[in-house]
Parts: structure tokens; sequence; C-alpha cells
């Protein structure tokens, strides 16, 4: 197939007004936490449909779009996904995780309880595709992970916007939740996202990020 080129309508912003827009957008960012305390406090689900068409305007290699967002609202489905993660992850803070992993996260407080995967209004999981399969023919996805990684971001970024909260969870291993919400062979698990607002009174832990000295370098 080949694609119709249209003609790309790019408005250039004055200086000013670029710094403003991204000083703005760096402060909503950076107020951006990993929160594990959340409210039961429901909300509409079109929020989290329109952060899932947001990331879906992501760049993707060949343009496959290799993504599947499935939005987790039913308290039973999220319960089966609390026990099964739980499983994986008291397994691995019990035996899996070298000593030095589990000193990396001792200061956050982390451990296999995993209360929130019920408690959070909403789970996101998201997928990768790697493959699809039409007329018993195999069409690749070309940089997937890269692909879903940024898709995943905006993603993020949108509900930050929304003025919703997040945690980028991820028990390893992930197969259950193919089993559990019935996905094809070419679906893999990629994350799976709590979605809300912070319980009353959540605190989280006092850290630091990089400075742009320590991340960026100019050549």
């Amino acid at each position: 197939m080949k694609y119709k080129f249209n003609r790309f309508e790019h408005k250039i912003l004055s200086q000013d007004e670029s710094l403003k827009r991204g000083n703005e957008f760096y402060e909503l960012m950076n107020r951006r936490r990993s929160i594990r305390h959340f409210s039961p406090k429901s909300f509409d689900r079109s929020l989290i449909e329109i952060a899932v068409k947001t990331a879906g305007t992501a760049p993707s290699g060949a343009n496959k779009q290799p993504w599947k967002f499935i939005i987790i609202e039913s308290p039973d489905i999220k319960k089966q996904i609390r026990i099964s993660a739980e499983k994986e992850e008291k397994e691995s803070y019990e035996r899996r995780m070298p000593e030095s992993w589990l000193e990396d996260l001792a200061p956050l407080g982390t451990d296999w309880h995993k209360e929130f995967l019920e408690i959070a209004p909403y789970l996101i999981a998201v997928f990768k595709i790697d493959f699809l399969k039409s007329d018993n023919e195999i069409k690749k996805h070309y940089y997937v992970n890269e692909s879903v990684g940024i898709a995943t971001g905006i993603l993020l970024a949108s509900l930050q916007n929304m003025g919703l909260v997040t945690l980028t969870h991820t028990p390893s291993p992930m197969n259950f939740l193919q089993k559990i919400l019935n996905r094809p062979s070419n679906e893999k698990p990629y994350l799976l996202i709590p979605v809300g607002y912070p319980a009353e009174n959540t605190e989280v832990p006092d850290i630091l990020r990089k400075s742009l000295t320590e991340i960026c370098e100019l050549l």
C-alpha cells in the first residue's frame, strides 16, 4: 500500500511562547510521582479513553502501531490480577531478586503486597504486539519495545495532565495477564498501570531527580 501524502501544517511559536509552554509542561511533569496508595473514588472512564487515544498518536516503527491498551474496571478481574501479581511478586521478593536489588528497593518501602491493584478504580494493561497474522501470513512489526515505550510515556503524561495519578507496575513474569484478559498469543504483557486519585494523606519518598547536567551533554 502506498500512502497518500498531505501538506504538513505547522505553526511556529515565538521563543517566549515556546519557553513558557516548555516550563509549564516541565512543572506539570515534575509533580508526577509513582503512587501506591489509591483512593477508591471513581471517575468517568472517558478520561482513560482520552489518554489512550493520545497514546495512540505516538510514532512507531513503519507506522505499525504495535500496542493494545486494555482498560480494566471489573472488581472481579482486578481481584484475579492482584492474586496472580502478588504470587509472582512474593516469589520475586523471597527468592528471585538478588540482595543488591532488595537493598535498592528497601528505601522505597515496597514489598510483595499489591492491594492497589484492587483499590484503584481502573487498571490499564499495556500489551505489545510483535506481529499480526492475516490469511496465514505473518506480518512482522518493527521496533516494538521502543514504540510501545514511547506510547506509554505519552499515556502517563496525558493522565498526569488530567490530574490523575499512576503507578508503572511490572510484576515479573506477567504471563498471567495474557490468560486472565484472554489476549491472543501475539500480544505480550508490557506494563500494568493503576490509575486514579491518591488516597487521603498519601506520602511518597523524598527522592531527588538527576539534574540537567547529569542527564544531558552538549557536544
